[in-house]
Parts: C-alpha cells; sequence; structure tokens
C-alpha cells in the first residue's frame, strides 16, 4: 500500500502549464528520489505536496497521503498535517532556521504548535530528538544558536525538527548540496536510518546523481514538468529507456577536456601562511584562546595552471582564500602575485588586487538586480586608474560576453532574465574582462545540475585553450575538481595535509584524511552502458 500517491498532477501559473500529468508513489520505509535539470519542475511537485504554492497556481489531479487527499483540504487543515505527518528539509539550513531563536527553542516550537504540553516537557523532547540525529547534550546545548553551528550542524537541527513529531512522510529538497562530502555522507546516513527507524516514507529531490544512484530504492526522471522515466534504481540504471536520462548521467560522469599546462613559471607564492583569530576567554580574567585557521601554508601556483583546493567545511579554505585576495591580512609567512605582495605596508596592494577576480557560489546573489548586465560586468573596471570609457568598453563588455558563449546584445538585460548557468557565464564574463593574472572560483558549480555544470567545465577548459587562465579552484565535489584541475591540494584544520597531481592524489593517496575524503565521496555506477547518449 502506497503511503504518498501523486496522479495526474497538472499546475498551472495563469495560463502557463507547469506540471504535466505527475504520477509517483511511495510507501512507508521507502526512498523516492525525483531528478531532473534545474526548472523540471522537481521543487514545484514538493511544494504542491505540501501545500505550499503560489498563491496564483492552480493544480488538478490527486494527492493522497494514505486516505487524505491533500488537495481537496483548506490551509488551516493543510497546518494540521504539516510538521505532524509531512516533514519537510529544506536545502539552506540558515534560511530554514530563525537565526535569533535558540535550537532548542525552534526545536520545541514545531512540538508545540501541534501538542498541547508545557514548555518544558517539549525542550525534553527536543533535546532526544537533537540527540537523535547527532547533536549531542555536551557539545551541543538548547542555548546554541544557528550561527554557533557549522552547515552540517545546522542542516542537522533543520532534520530534528522535521522529524520532532516522528512523520509519515519527509520531503527533502536537495538537503547536502552545499555541504562537504563527509557532511553529506554522515546527513545521508542519518536520513537512511531514520527512514528505517520510524518507517517513514523519504522523498529526496536532488540533481546529485551519485547521491540518487546509492541511496534511493526508485528513482523519478523529470524533464520540463514532465516524468519521462521511473522505475526502480537498479533496473533504471542497468536499461535506461529515455535519452533525457541517459544524458544525465552521462553529464554527471563528463570530463573536461584540459590542454597540457605550460611549463612551470611561479605566479602566486604562499611561504609559511598563518591566519589566526581570537576567541571568547573562558572565564573572566583568563587569556583569550587562539584559534589557528590557516597554519604554517606554503604552495605555488604556476602560470597557466589550474590547482585544486579540497577539504571540509572548516578546514580554513575561505579563509586562505580571502588571505589571497587581500581581503585581509596574515600573522605571519608572506602572499606574492607575480613577486608583488598582495599586503604591503598594513593595507591591501592595489595594484596587485587588479591583477585577480573571483566567481562565487551563488551567481545570482553576487550580482545586484537593479543593474544591467552591461554595468554588472564592468566593475572591474572601478579598480583601474583609467577605466575604459565609450566605444572602448562597450567592446570589452561584448567581447567578454562573447568568451564565455553569450551575445553582445545580452548586455542590456537584467540578471534575472538568464538561467542558472547563463548567470555563471556572466559571473566569468566579470572576472574575465580585466584579464586578471589569477581567477579564485569558490565553490563555482556547486548550486548547478549536472548538465549545466558540464557546459560551464567545458568553458573553462575552452578558455584555457584560447588564454592563459591561470585559476585556484575551491570545491567539495571531488568529481569536478579531478576533471577541471592539474594538480590538487587538501586541507584539515588549516594545514596542506597532502598535495601534487591530480591523477596521483586521486588515485594514490597517502594521507588518512585525503583517504577518508574520497572514500566518503558518492560514487556513480558503470556509465558505459550510456556512453552513447546524445
Amino acid at each position: 500500500m502506497s503511503l504518498l500517491a501523486v496522479e495526474n498532477l497538472n499546475i498551472s501559473i495563469g495560463p502557463i502549464p507547469i506540471l504535466h500529468k505527475i504520477a509517483l508513489t511511495v510507501a512507508p520505509g521507502e526512498i523516492v528520489a525525483i531528478t531532473g535539470e534545474s526548472g523540471s519542475g522537481k521543487s514545484m511537485t514538493a511544494l504542491a505536496i505540501m501545500g505550499l504554492l503560489p498563491e496564483a497556481a492552480v493544480a488538478t489531479g490527486r494527492i493522497t497521503l494514505e486516505e487524505t487527499d491533500l488537495l481537496a483540504l483548506s490551509e488551516p487543515e493543510l497546518c494540521t498535517i504539516r510538521g505532524r505527518q509531512i516533514g519537510m528539509v529544506f536545502q539552506e539550513p540558515m534560511s530554514a532556521l530563525n537565526p535569533v531563536q535558540t535550537i532548542g527553542a525552534q526545536v520545541a516550537e514545531t512540538i508545540r504548535i501541534h501538542e498541547n504540553i508545557p514548555k518544558s516537557e517539549a525542550l525534553a523532547r527536543a533535546r532526544v530528538v537533537l540527540n537523535r540525529v547527532g547533536l549531542p547534550e555536551d557539545r551541543f546545548p538548547l542555548t546554541r544558536y544557528p550561527h554557533e553551528l557549522s552547515g552540517g550542524q545546522r542542516q542537522r537541527v533543520v532534520i530534528a525538527m522535521a522529524i520532532a513529531l516522528r512523520p509519515k512522510l519527509l520531503l527533502a529538497d536537495e538537503p547536502t548540496t552545499a555541504l562537504d562530502v563527509t557532511t553529506q555522507a554522515r546527513i545521508l546516513a542519518l536520513l537512511q536510518d531514520l527512514t528505517t527507524e520510524f518507517g517513514m516514507g523519504l522523498l529526496m529531490i536532488t540533481h546529485d546523481l551519485a547521491v540518487v544512484a546509492e541511496m534511493a530504492d526508485r528513482i523519478v526522471v523529470m524533464q520540463k514538468g514532465r516524468v519521462v522515466e521511473s522505475g526502480e534504481t537498479a533496473r533504471l540504471l542497468s536499461d535506461m529507456q529515455h535519452p533525457y536520462t541517459r544524458a544525465l548521467f552521462a553529464a554527471s560522469a563528463h570530463k573536461a577536456d584540459l590542454p597540457i599546462p605550460p611549463p612551470p613559471e611561479p605566479l602566486l607564492k604562499l611561504e609559511h601562511v598563518v591566519r589566526s583569530y581570537k576567541q571568547p576567554r573562558r572565564d573572566l580574567f583568563g587569556p583569550r584562546p587562539e584559534m589557528r585557521a590557516v597554519d604554517d601554508v606554503s604552495f605555488t601556483l604556476n602560470r597557466g595552471e589550474r590547482l585544486g583546493l579540497v577539504g571540509e567545511s572548516g578546514c580554513g579554505k575561505s579563509t586562505l582564500t580571502r588571505a589571497i585576495l587581500g581581503l585581509e591580512p596574515v600573522q605571519a609567512g608572506t602572499i606574492t602575485l607575480n613577486g608583488a605582495p598582495v599586503w604591503a605596508e598594513n593595507r591591501p596592494n592595489l595594484a596587485v588586487r587588479r591583477q585577480m577576480q573571483v566567481v562565487f557560489q551563488d551567481p545570482y546573489g553576487s550580482f545586484n538586480p537593479r543593474h544591467r548586465v552591461s554595468r554588472l560586468i564592468a566593475e572591474p573596471f572601478y579598480l583601474l586608474p583609467n577605466p575604459p570609457q565609450g566605444e572602448v568598453r562597450a567592446r570589452k563588455i561584448a567581447e567578454a560576453l562573447e568568451a564565455v558563449g553569450l551575445a553582445a546584445s545580452d548586455a542590456k538585460k537584467f540578471i534575472h532574465e538568464f538561467s542558472g548557468g547563463q548567470r555563471q557565464r556572466i559571473a566569468i564574463a566579470r572576472a574575465l574582462i580585466n584579464d586578471p593574472d589569477l581567477i579564485v572560483f569558490d565553490e563555482a558549480v556547486s548550486a548547478l545540475d549536472v548538465s549545466v555544470r558540464a557546459q560551464v567545465l567545458d568553458l573553462l577548459a575552452d578558455l584555457c585553450r584560447r588564454r592563459p587562465l591561470s585559476y585556484l579552484f575551491i570545491s567539495h565535489d571531488l568529481n569536478v575538481v579531478r576533471t577541471i584541475t592539474d594538480r590538487v591540494m587538501v586541507m584539515q584544520a588549516g594545514k596542506i595535509v597532502e598535495h601534487g597531481t591530480t591523477e596521483d592524489v586521486f588515485n594514490n593517496p597517502q594521507h588518512r584524511y585525503t583517504k577518508t575524503l574520497l572514500a566518503a565521496a558518492p560514487q556513480l555506477p558503470d556509465i558505459r552502458s550510456f556512453a552513447d547518449a546524445p
């Protein structure tokens, strides 16, 4: 018997159809994964199940939870079901949590909304649930705030809120996209354990096909608002019927064709760099302990070389990046670009800063939505003492857009008019417009679906063939780092614990931590059977 049954679900917003005849089921204790590109309708299906569709949306068909038709319920009736019978885990835990409430209060609130019990009893039950999701009382008291936790710990709090009343169905919308591989492995293992322990049905939405292949009992593949293929995981992977399914899995295993790097010539050089922070005092008159975020780091990035940096959240990658970009000073050591210091005379060296650019994880969040693309990608011009004007400026903007596969006419548009992959191309165009010596890619493809990610990686490889592109590529996705870098460094607790050519590190890791990272990364099954995908 099905716990959840979606039958002939159609959704439209005004005259525009969004979902077409969606059908899927979830049984108690079963894990069903919905996968597909951005815009395929995955999240809209989840919102329909939760009764959280936009006001203008019109839904027809049936969504039944056991014997209850959810589409026929009023908003007050849905409120009694959300949390108690259906839980939801969102992609970004910091957005899902209230920053001014403690984690204990937020988990207890879920319980008190549905059950008329004293606050003390709700907090006691919240403690039990937080213990269950791996946040023990000795290290994570109920008085902790979300900003005091790491990304993986916040996601555990969100899961605790979702399962506090042991719902029959749990929806997880991209629950591990922003997490490093070891944290992702722990969160996925937790979700599997909870599904087995509580007998819940788990409907997981993700574009990470390696996770889908390892975790799901059944897979539902969506494209442009339709279910194009579904079935048991083992059968579907061994006998993919739809060309779109084969194309998705082929894109997930896509390898960029990087050109051979030029002979070594030092560009960026770090020598014994240390960056530490003062911690709060543990007693009134005691000393302030010091935490070393970057601990004696030394390496060289050569001109025309592609260097990767991997490690868990909190290992010091972001702090090291800020130091390289001259955004904060270091306590010891030196950082130079082309032999010139990044930080000089107690201030950033602007002449060096002009030679570096960065591409961020969220292409939409890194742009001002009120400005047109022509102004957005020309922002690096403001670093120049004599920025180009008039026709010269317009020509450089057009050249930058065309270099990343967009049209010169796109300069007149606003950023909301582009897809996620196009926005990241615009971010790369902004980084290229001044012909910098070094580009830092900070999780630049982690938020993209597999087909768009493959396009962006191919773009980087093509740019490397057309110009001497040197970059530091920071990512928690080890499969991406393997295909887009020449050398890789592994960082743990502020130290570089292993470095070498990318294939040597991946094929023959020497450090125990590197072996742990590689073991935690989900792997796709053998994809030779769909190598002929269109």
